[in-house]
């Protein structure tokens, strides 16, 4: 009876130990066999929804990468950007292959097991514009970005990319007006209406600013690029297992080729290395 109770136990605690080991998010998504990721509906060529109404874009094809990789379903949400970029999701979403920045302030919620691509910020006008051709014409300024975005914080001259803290970032401007939209398209529908009518300019992904371009020609980019940022792959914070498990699924995808690939799909370059 003795020797039936402890082994009772030890099964217990071993059964006990191996659900703690896994992690609870790792835990999660294994015994749903779904994995859910967010990110927006919004943000071409990275996440937009194409002629049938389906979420496309280089993160979505890498969100599904990864999904696959995992032997998971793929079920992707799009809540608006700051709902994102808060964290503290308590379960709704095991994974972030939006297009974030590792800023110190979301270091505090998130973790960040792989940055995935790196792309510079730039500033966008109205293809009319001439007064705004560098950094500096941004003072005093109403300049469009997304809500909770590392473009905002950049403007309010209060971003820390973390792991960068040694490299503080160069502010040509003096105090800029901040205009905070919940997406870009909106964004770039008031910058269309002309300067200084609702916006003045934006701050946004090159990436992003030359898709919008090719497509819209009452936009231009301004000058150089302001900054470059990594853009990473974010989990909620507390589960070290699946940090490890996601940050080596996206290795796999860098060294076979399969995020290059990806990229060069949706960007027409490799900005995955």
């Amino acid at each position: 009876m003795k020797t039936s109770a402890l082994l009772t136990l030890g099964l217990a605690l071993a059964t006990s130990c191996s659900a703690a080991f896994a992690g609870p998010i790792l835990d999660r998504v294994t015994e749903k066999g779904v994995l859910t990721g967010v990110l927006m509906e919004s943000y071409p060529p990275f996440s937009f929804l194409n002629e049938q109404n389906q979420l496309d874009g280089f993160d979505v094809d890498v969100a599904k990468a990864v999904a696959a990789r995992l032997g998971l379903k793929l079920q992707l949400e799009t809540p608006s950007w700051d709902v994102i970029a808060a964290g503290h999701w308590n379960g709704r979403y095991d994974i972030c292959v939006c297009s974030m920045t590792p800023s110190k302030a979301r270091a505090e919620v998130f973790d960040f097991p792989v940055e995935y691509y790196q792309s510079p910020a730039v500033i966008v006008v109205n293809a009319n514009d001439n007064n705004i051709t560098a950094g500096k014409d941004l003072s005093g300024k109403k300049v469009g970005v997304i809500s909770a975005s590392t473009y905002e914080a950049y403007l309010n001259k209060d971003l820390v990319i973390e792991g960068a803290e040694d490299r503080p970032l160069h502010y040509p401007f003096d105090s800029v007006q901040v205009a905070p939209y919940d997406n870009e398209t909106v964004a770039f529908q008031d910058l269309a209406l002309g300067t200084g009518v609702r916006l003045d300019a934006m701050v946004t992904n090159l990436i992003t600013a030359r898709e919008r371009i090719a497509q819209d020609p009452r936009f231009k980019i301004a000058g150089d690029t302001l900054y470059a940022e990594p853009n990473v792959v974010a989990v909620e914070k507390g589960d070290p297992q699946w940090n490890a498990k996601v940050a080596d699924v996206v290795a796999q995808l860098k060294t076979d080729g399969t995020l290059s690939k990806l990229s060069r799909k949706w960007i027409g370059a490799d900005i995955s290395q």
